[in-house]
């Protein structure tokens, strides 16, 4: 009775071959398309997440007239208005529309810096005091959370997946959550008194928001000369 040798199964995790000097893989998911689909998952998440909480602080911001709350929400709406290039280099999967992407990020923090101190100044000249403390107070939990989770989802898909562009747009939401707090400290302030802690607030909000676009700024260059 012979016994003949069992031959082992030719193992299929490796399809490639080429074909006129360029490398084809069948049956599997190339690395940058796994990538780009994270990568547009994860700025989709981001920009629902910040687009539902600039939603809603935009109604109270029309009930309340705050300076502080019009600085957040300036600012988050930029945020989620990141995600158009963000999203759009991870669909062409090329790193050069990243660090394009990166830049752009700054340059929108920054602008949306410049926007909410011009108000503040202007506030500070004529004063208008909020209404609505209570709903005021609401809009900082609501950009707190919104930027918060918003973060979350960004920097991880970004250190996952080696993206400056959107490490550096993760850390400029983990800022804004902090801003966010600034919104309900205003409305204590105002309703404890002391109306003119309105403007001043949306003031200081604005410096962080600058220093935010400063280190935004390291992440993205940085990278760039490695």
């Amino acid at each position: 009775m012979s016994s003949r040798p069992v031959q082992e199964p030719p193992l299929a995790a490796d399809h490639t071959h080429r074909h006129d000097g360029h490398e084809h893989s069948h049956g599997l998911v190339h690395e940058s398309i796994k990538r780009s689909r994270e990568g547009v998952r994860a700025v989709l998440i981001s920009l629902l997440l910040l687009g539902l909480a600039a939603a809603a602080q935009t109604v109270i911001f029309v009930l309340s007239g705050s300076v502080a709350l019009l600085a957040d929400l300036i600012h988050n709406y930029g945020d989620a208005l990141t995600a158009i290039p963000l999203g759009t280099a991870f669909l062409l999967r090329s790193e050069r529309a990243e660090r394009v992407a990166g830049l752009f990020v700054v340059a929108a923090i920054f602008f949306s810096a410049c926007v909410a101190g011009v108000e503040a100044v202007q506030r500070l000249i004529h004063e208008s005091p909020p209404t609505h403390l209570w709903a005021l107070a609401g809009a900082g939990a609501i950009g707190y959370l919104g930027n918060f989770l918003a973060a979350r989802v960004r920097r991880r898909a970004g250190h996952r997946l080696d993206s400056p562009a959107l490490i550096a747009d993760g850390n400029h939401a983990a800022g804004d959550a902090y801003v966010s707090l600034a919104v309900i400290a205003s409305a204590i302030v105002v309703a404890i008194g002391a109306p003119i802690a309105d403007p001043l607030i949306g003031l200081a909000i604005s410096l962080v928001i600058l220093r935010i676009a400063w280190q935004s700024w390291k992440t993205v260059r940085g990278h760039d000369h490695e």
